[in-house]
């Protein structure tokens, strides 16, 4: 999903903008501007309320069942619940006029504002500023504030502030309303989910700055609410703030009492606050990721891990990161392996005891797990591949579609994909290693691993025939293909799953002896079991050859039709989606990295069948095969760690910055178009270990960890730490010297853009106008002649144009008038739609990585024709006919738009389609990009651009990385500008 540039966000080092309201992003930005604590989420509805809206609020393990269907998160209470009427009239988007909107999400304070200038139906113009926040350093508190202030207008303000008690998820209400009233200090709601049982009690208070306003109360059922009415003038500002609490029976027996008590304990909004962003700023002096050289990338990357902080509970060890974390209704809230694989490693080397909660739940959730196992007829410990609150299975048996004709899907994962014991067997070794706390092991992961690895006691088969054990119809981590057998990524990590299980045991033995015999006595580890489990260790079946190096996915995989994806190309859907389920399962096509994703799991340890060599080998195999784009968000990121590894520049591998960017991008500009059911968490924590271990290169070797560095190449910086073992390491990377003599960077900051045939085609009008006045004049002219005039001032054209005739400098005067007449004439009817293909996105490109743009034009209508292609907000500044005397092929245009830019000449690339540009900017001293189509039987460097240092037909798919990795080998190959 492509999202118009003219909707795109804006992004600083730390802050998120919406600089425009669309409502058909409505969903997915509701979505991206989620804010929460780790005790919940808040979606980022709008407080006025907007039709159709997705508003939630959603609470870690505040679970209830849909009967008969599923178990999924309940959407709880809405706090935001704000409205603010001028003398009758509400205030909401969808009437009246939006005069300005801007929405900010401040990453680094954890603070999310919204700033409206909006015009009544009857005309009253209002400012409006809404800043929220869920407190980082008190959970059970929110803050809500709405500065109002009248422009042209005196009037009557009335503010309801409400709690919303009728939530609801897709049409289903959750909640029995229980009671509702008021105290001194505001109002309360009780309310119980329907089948668990849980209560929940919020608390909520407002307060009045800036005018005298009494407050009253109204308790419609469900719904109590706080009313206050005042008179405002144009130009004062009145503020009102709202603060809520909120509490569950979770974690206390009257929670409508802890509401109400802690509602009247609280200071000021502006003191509450205050502690919310010290304490963020304490969470990112730890957590935070530093890039230099590339603002998309610095924010992305901390967008990603600020949903990942804010969806990882820090005080409570009963409930685990969903799916889609607290952000949205996508999978009902439910855990996947997504977070042990991919989500945990960023809390594990940053914040260890957010991540021992995390695994902690796991051992919480064994007993479900155990009687999945049993109903499944195995041993010891199965965990769900969905679980909610108690560890039992919850993915749904079926997937009923919307049309009522087909039929429904029969979801195999439940049964089917059980590599996830061992996943998460893998995250507790990992957090052991990094972390030596031997006390959680002891007491909490050893029995995950052991009991887990009983399963795969019963759930192996011998092969007498073949004489090696066997695991059969599973699905591995390439969901396309269901009930395969001896699939090299379950079969492997279950072989590693069962060799770590027999070294947890003896160390329980040397070191916790009476555990150890406590554990062997609760689980029944015999002596016949553990030698069982060596056993399986020796001969459990890899599909491996070990000539080749190259692994079969699965038993018959490569005997499976190929498939050519860029055959299908382009598209907007899964290739599943396209061939269909049957279909999909008979090619030699992925979902996501299966293998790939093996090797990146043993590539720390190194542990079989890691190696470079068998690296490559299968990355040429199965990168190609693998549906990055729109099958599994979780690819793209894993992806981007293997090439960095590979070292993509030499083996021809995909992109590993592109592949990075795919991920950190997927939900801030909707890629997949299924933003708005929730934040795509695994790929978030993806992004984290492309930064560290994919660019950063980080081993974690016994010493500690270590770091070989491969930065992308327009990042000039990488800064983060780790926690490894009781004790801090920062790192601080940049370009090694080895990457700067290969690279040589240069250090671009600003482009300069030509105007017509560069990023809008307005020559033919130049051509017509000038053929008209020769025409009226009796002067030879055609289209062959006017080749000379591009790049050239409206002066020198009509000198060449005339020749030796002789005119009057009034005559000249006078004719440069008509021209020009003639082509603002013509341009009357640009629209944004005249903008050259490539342009916008390019443009936007450029903004984000924090890069100055400016045009260089030797028109005078420039500004005019700027502002008619809509890209006066993508521009810092314009050099036109006006700015300077000398025209191109002087340098002094270029050189006006560089000090415009505040920027030196050698830092700037001009963007130019003819010869006389190219030349003014050579002259200039800047770097040089000329636009030329190849025509008839010459060469594009032979045609306009003269001395180019980058030479390119147009701008269509052209990157800011693209231009980099030219203008490099220009340095290299020892051109300058």
């Amino acid at each position: 999903m492509n999202i118009p540039c003219s909707r795109a966000l804006i992004y600083t080092d730390w802050t998120l903008i919406e600089p425009h309201f669309d409502p058909d992003l409505l969903h997915a930005r509701e979505t991206v501007f989620t804010i929460g604590n780790g005790y919940l989420g808040t979606r980022g509805s709008f407080e006025e309320g907007y039709p159709h809206a997705l508003a939630a609020t959603l609470m870690h393990g505040v679970y209830d069942d849909v009967p008969v269907v599923y178990t999924e998160l309940a959407n709880c209470p809405d706090w935001l619940s704000f409205v603010v009427i001028v003398d009758g009239e509400r205030f909401r988007l969808d009437r009246g006029e939006i005069i300005h909107y801007e929405r900010q999400l401040d990453l680094h304070h954890g603070i999310l504002s919204r700033s409206v200038r909006w015009r009544s139906p009857d005309g009253k113009t209002l400012d409006l500023r809404f800043e929220r926040f869920a407190s980082l350093a008190n959970q059970q508190v929110l803050g809500l504030r709405c500065q109002i202030t009248p422009i042209d207008c005196n009037g009557t303000i009335e503010v309801q502030s409400s709690i919303n008690g009728y939530p609801e998820n897709q049409g289903f209400d959750h909640w029995e309303r229980l009671d509702q009233g008021k105290t001194e200090h505001g109002v309360w709601l009780q309310v119980r989910t329907r089948s668990t049982r849980i209560e929940l009690g919020m608390a909520a208070a407002m307060t009045v700055v800036g005018t005298d306003a009494a407050l009253q109360v109204t308790n419609t059922p469900g719904y109590p609410t706080l009313t206050t009415t005042f008179l405002a003038t144009a130009g004062q500002t009145v503020s009102v703030e709202k603060l809520v609490t909120v509490f569950t029976s979770q974690e206390t027996e009257r929670p409508v009492q802890a509401a109400q008590d802690k509602l009247a304990s609280l200071p000021t909004y502006a003191m509450l606050l205050d502690a919310h962003q010290r304490a963020w700023c304490d969470v990112w002096q730890y957590s935070d990721i530093e890039i230099g050289g590339n603002t998309t990338a610095q924010l992305a990357v901390r967008y990603n891990l600020f949903q990942l902080f804010i969806g990882a509970a820090p005080h409570n060890d009963r409930v685990s990161v969903p799916a889609k974390t607290l952000s949205g209704l996508g999978y009902r809230g439910h855990i996947f392996w997504d977070t042990e694989i991919f989500i945990l490693p960023f809390f594990i080397l940053t914040q260890p005891a957010i991540a021992r909660n995390l695994l902690t739940y796991r051992y919480h959730t064994l007993n479900g797990a155990r009687r999945k196992a049993t109903h499944g007829g195995y041993k010891g410990a199965m965990f769900a591949w969905e679980s909610a609150a108690t560890g039992d299975e919850v993915t749904p048996r079926w997937s009923m579609p919307n049309d009522p004709y087909a039929e429904d899907v029969r979801i195999w994962c439940r049964d089917r994909e059980i590599h996830i014991s061992a996943d998460i067997a893998y995250a507790v070794w990992q957090y052991w290693q990094t972390t030596g706390d031997d006390l959680w092991l002891r007491d909490y992961g050893a029995e995950i691993i052991l009991d887990t690895a009983l399963f795969w006691m019963s759930r192996v088969e011998w092969n007498p025939k073949q004489e090696r054990y066997e695991l059969c119809g599973v699905i591995g981590a390439d969901e396309y293909h269901e009930q395969v057998n001896n699939n090299a990524f379950t079969n492997r990590m279950v072989q590693w799953h069962l060799e770590k299980a027999v070294a947890i045991y003896e160390w329980l033995q040397q070191t916790f002896p009476d555990t150890a015999t406590a554990l062997a006595q609760r689980l029944q580890l015999t002596s016949e079991r553990l030698q069982r489990w060596q056993s399986v260790i020796t001969q459990m079946y890899i599909p491996y050859d070990a000539k080749t190096g190259l692994i079969e996915q699965f038993e018959g995989f490569f005997q499976l039709k190929d498939i050519d994806l860029s055959q299908y190309e382009p598209r907007d859907r899964s290739i599943q989606i396209v061939l269909g389920i049957t279909e999909t399962n008979q090619r030699q096509v992925l979902k996501q990295p299966d293998v790939l994703m093996l090797l990146y799991l043993m590539r720390g340890t190194h542990a079989f069948p890691y190696r470079h060599d068998v690296l490559q080998t299968n990355w040429h195999y199965y990168a190609p095969r693998t549906d990055i784009t729109y099958g599994s968000s979780l690819g793209p990121a894993i992806h981007a760690i293997l090439a960095a590894d590979i070292d993509a520049a030499d083996m021809g591998a995909a992109d590993p910055y592109a592949q990075f960017m795919q991920a950190a991008l997927v939900d801030l500009e909707d890629t997949r178009g299924n933003t708005g059911d929730g934040i795509h968490a695994a790929s978030a924590g993806g992004v984290w270990q492309a930064v560290v271990f994919g660019f950063g290169g980080i081993q974690l070797k016994d010493s500690g960890p270590v770091a070989t560095p491969h930065l992308p190449l327009t990042w000039t910086r990488l800064k983060f730490k780790l926690h490894w073992r009781g004790t801090w390491h920062s790192f601080d990377l940049s370009p090694s010297s080895a990457q700067a003599r290969n690279s040589q960077v240069p250090a671009i900051q600003g482009f300069i853009f030509d105007l017509d045939g560069v990023l809008t085609d307005t020559a033919e009008w130049h051509y017509r106008a000038w053929q008209r006045l020769a025409d009226e004049e009796g002067l030879p002219f055609n289209r062959e002649a006017n080749e000379a005039l591009r790049g050239v001032s409206r002066r020198e054209s009509l000198l060449h144009i005339i020749g030796d005739q002789p005119y009057s400098e009034a005559a000249l005067q006078t004719m440069m008038e008509r021209k020009n007449r003639y082509y603002v004439e013509s341009i009357q009817n640009l629209t944004p739609q005249d903008v050259l293909p490539g342009v916008i996105e390019l443009l936007d490109e450029l903004r984000q990585a924090g890069i100055k743009i400016a045009i260089g034009s030797a028109s005078k209508n420039a500004r005019t024709v700027i502002e008619k292609l809509g890209l006066a907000d993508r521009v810092d500044a314009i050099a036109d006919g006006y700015s300077v005397e000398r025209p191109k092929p002087a340098p002094d245009l270029f050189l006006y738009a560089a000090a415009q830019l505040g920027l030196d000449p050698s830092h700037c690339v001009v963007v130019e389609d003819a010869a006389a540009g190219i030349e003014a900017a050579i002259a200039a001293g800047m770097w040089t990009i000329g636009l030329a189509p190849a025509v008839s039987g010459a060469s594009p460097e032979e045609h306009r651009v003269g001395a180019a240092h980058i030479v390119l037909p147009n701008l269509m798919g052209v990157h800011l990385t693209d231009l980099q990795t030219k203008l490099s080998q220009c340095l290299k190959e020892g051109f300058h500008p």
